[in-house]
């Protein structure tokens, strides 16, 4: 599974992507976050609030409960504003 971090979620983790193979109960987005979480600090700073990170599973926003798999790309960013 290849993850993408963008804006300050790729400044706390400390990396713009990473290849991840995680335990197969991580079945969702929000199993992969909180499972990202224990990875490191940065990663544990980054997904503190996961109400402030928003996802997208294969380029398409994606909420905490849209399933993840093996191959899949996630990207985890900051909510988008607009103006």
């Amino acid at each position: 599974m290849k993850v993408l971090y963008f804006a300050w979620v790729r400044q706390r983790i400390g990396l713009a992507e990473e290849d991840v193979s995680p335990p197969a109960e991580v079945r969702d987005v929000a199993g992969l976050v909180a499972w990202l979480a224990q990875r490191s600090p940065g990663h544990a700073q980054a997904f503190a609030d996961p109400r402030q990170v928003r996802a997208a599973v294969n380029q398409e926003f994606a909420p905490p409960e849209t399933p993840v798999a093996p191959g899949d790309e996630v990207a985890f960013f900051p909510p988008v504003t607009g103006g």
